[in-house]
């Protein structure tokens, strides 16, 4: 082939490369579809609507260019048969498989592999059917955040879930990495509310909580997805929430005492009662630094009012700041929406225009960092355009502290004070932009290093990092894997690759974070 190409003018080469692809990607079609012996559900390039579905679900441009590896195909199941074949029709045919559910992986790793792939994407199992009189609901892993508080609502004002503020997340991605939200002081994370799942396995076996065994339904509960299989359906207890509900935002600059108040901050809201949640969003604005404190108060104001004043009275809150709505008005006021918006709204999976390339990286707290660290994170967000760079400091303690750390993979329990989630946007398209801003957030995380826990540097798999480590997808050894596994898990990874070992040997289900098997 090499010596036909010398001959071959340098201009055809591309041309002759895509004609390539286009043959490689109809045969694989060809072959996909003969093996599934159905049509529908199928997308290659060669169809009209695959570029539309490959972006319907996609929420990091970043990883939406001409350069980004594309699926060879991505199949939309309509049924557990359709997930079981999608999976003995990837082994069979030597494909890599990535499973879609919202599409919000840090990483891009549900739509994007650097071998060749298929996605199942699970957009058509969307059902949630709620039991309010035994407390507990069926989720599809295919619906979304969003979809789950609406139909929570349907039966009760008084029934909630403790998930993530943003609607559009997919709960398939969101449960397996753990999952937490406004409620985390008060129930703990997602994960730890799940009480049965639906797995396809590597075999195609469907597999409930009894039949999987309790080492792998214990792995599937935040050991990260696209790992020990395909969960299409989760179990979930639903927790109780008071009629009525407090929120607040009020907002502090530098000049505004911000270091002080942060600092303060650090002590109180670990400690407060468990009802009270307040998170810290930190950015530049103008030619300061703002802080937001956002708080969800499970009660009324006649509560609240009292508690911030005996524990955080430097905050100045009076009672103009704060407002009652019930749970499902709480969740659109932090989603961004007016609180007298239609419940609709969180049905909405269309990605706003305004999507923007973003990294993330997290961190956890053990002892209260410096002034001269906050100085330092106050520095390096006013190197970069407002509203580009954003940490978010989110309070642990309360019901985080009393569930063990091998109760489930996910181990970030008690000792931490709280979570960083360092971010950082950008709309400028090309490398040069890309780097700078890659940079800006690497040298902020070195810079944190000797303020955030240590041996080892915690990190959260939902809020994935392939900077600290990536498997080699053909055969990632155990002590290669562990550099990003034991930040991740702690404690569990072990088990995990114990589990992981059992369950799918060969590693089919893999992505460059997953975790290996010991062979």
């Amino acid at each position: 082939m090499m010596m036909m190409m010398m001959n071959i003018p340098s201009i055809m080469v591309p041309f002759i490369f895509l004609v390539l692809v286009a043959i490689s990607a109809a045969q694989s079609h060809d072959d996909f579809v003969s093996c599934l012996g159905s049509q529908s559900g199928i997308y290659s390039p060669l169809n009209s609507s695959y570029s539309t579905l490959l972006k319907s679900s996609i929420q990091n441009p970043r990883f939406d260019t001409t350069f980004t590896p594309k699926p060879l195909l991505i199949f939309t199941p309509f049924n557990l048969s359709d997930v079981q074949a999608s999976i003995i029709c990837c082994k069979k045919h030597g494909l890599q498989i990535r499973v879609r559910s919202g599409g919000h992986d840090y990483e891009g790793l549900s739509y994007v592999s650097v071998l060749p792939f298929v996605i199942v994407d699970l957009i058509n199992f969307q059902s949630v059917n709620v039991d309010a009189e035994n407390n507990t609901a069926w989720v599809e892993a295919g619906a979304t955040i969003g979809k789950l508080y609406y139909s929570i609502a349907q039966k009760s004002r008084n029934l909630a879930f403790p998930s993530g503020v943003c609607p559009t997340v997919g709960v398939g991605g969101h449960f397996s990495g753990g999952g937490y939200g406004m409620l985390l002081r008060k129930y703990g994370m997602a994960a730890d509310n799940i009480v049965d799942a639906h797995l396809i396995d590597v075999n195609g076996n469907i597999l409930d909580r009894a039949s999987m065994g309790e080492d792998l339904f214990w792995a599937i509960r935040g050991g990260g997805g696209n790992t020990f299989g395909i969960v299409v359906k989760w179990k979930i207890n639903l927790v109780s929430v008071p009629s009525t509900v407090t929120v607040f935002r009020v907002e502090k600059t530098l000049e505004n005492n911000l270091t002080f108040l942060v600092n303060k901050w650090q002590n109180i809201a670990p400690k407060v009662n468990q009802d009270l949640f307040i998170r810290i969003v930190l950015e530049r604005v103008n030619s300061t630094v703002r802080g937001l404190f956002e708080s969800l108060f499970l009660g009324g104001v006649d509560r609240l009012l009292p508690l911030m004043q005996q524990s955080f009275p430097e905050l100045g809150l009076v009672s103009e700041d704060f407002i009652e709505l019930n749970w499902i008005q709480s969740i659109l006021y932090f989603a961004g929406f007016p609180t007298n918006s239609s419940l609709e709204i969180l049905l909405n999976r269309t990605q706003p225009a305004s999507l923007r390339n973003f990294k993330a990286k997290a961190d956890y707290v053990n002892i209260a960092m410096p002034e001269i660290a906050l100085e330092g994170i106050w520095e390096r967000l006013l190197q970069v355009e407002p509203s580009s760079g954003q940490v978010i400091f989110s309070p642990y303690g309360g019901r985080m502290s009393e569930i063990s750390e091998s109760s489930i993979p996910f181990p970030h329990r008690a000792g931490n004070l709280y979570k960083i989630q360092h971010l950082i946007y950008w709309d400028e398209e090309g490398i040069k932009a890309s780097n700078f801003h890659l940079n800006w957030i690497r040298r902020l995380y070195s810079f944190l290093g000797p303020y955030v826990s240590k041996n080892p540097r915690a990190a959260y798999i939902n809020y994935r990092d392939l900077d600290i480590g990536v498997n080699n997808l053909g055969n990632t050894s155990y002590k290669k894997a562990s550099i990003w596994g034991v930040k991740y898990f702690k404690i569990n990874f072990d088990r995990l690759v114990h589990v992981k070992t059992k369950v799918d040997p060969a590693n089919f289900f893999r992505n460059e974070q997953s975790i290996p098997p010991l062979s």
